[in-house]
């Protein structure tokens, strides 16, 4: 697996037909680790470890309608009142982070709302706010999880 930008974790990794596997620990079960799972689960925990982000509040790969489309975000983040607060769009490590990775995120939150995206390929991370007039601004961090 290509090396990312985020910190090193002890993932739990088996072989099975030849196909790498990574264990997911907020949903629980394995999944055929991808380019895009790969960096997913680095996120997850880069969130869990170093922003206090609780694993129970995460929401990987959950259904949304857009314009009647069935799409899926990659990790849907929410406070502990319920509310979504963090959209993250993860791309594999060879995708390059462009103005059509970040017009997706923008559609997914068109249905969602939520105050914060972060978008990353593993190797770059852009973090920004939205507020209520969908205004956007690039942040400099990840605001901690007693920020949402």
């Amino acid at each position: 697996m290509t090396e990312l930008t985020l910190p090193p974790y002890p993932f739990k990794l088996k072989t099975v037909n030849q196909q790498t596997q990574i264990f997911d620990e907020v949903r629980k079960r394995w999944y055929i680790c991808t380019p895009e799972e790969w960096v997913r689960q680095h996120v997850v925990m880069f969130l869990n470890l170093h922003f206090s982000y609780p694993l129970s509040l995460f929401a990987l790969e959950k259904s949304l309608q857009f314009k009647g489309m069935k799409r899926r975000t990659d990790i849907l983040m929410y406070n502990a009142k319920g509310e979504a607060k963090l959209l993250v769009e993860c791309k594999a490590p060879e995708i390059a982070l462009n103005q059509d990775v970040l017009d997706q995120a923008a559609r997914y939150n068109m249905t969602l709302g939520v105050p914060f995206i972060l978008i990353t390929n593993g190797l770059q991370h852009y973090c920004l706010s939205v507020n209520k007039d969908n205004k956007v601004k690039y942040l400099d961090a990840i605001p901690h999880f007693s920020e949402l």
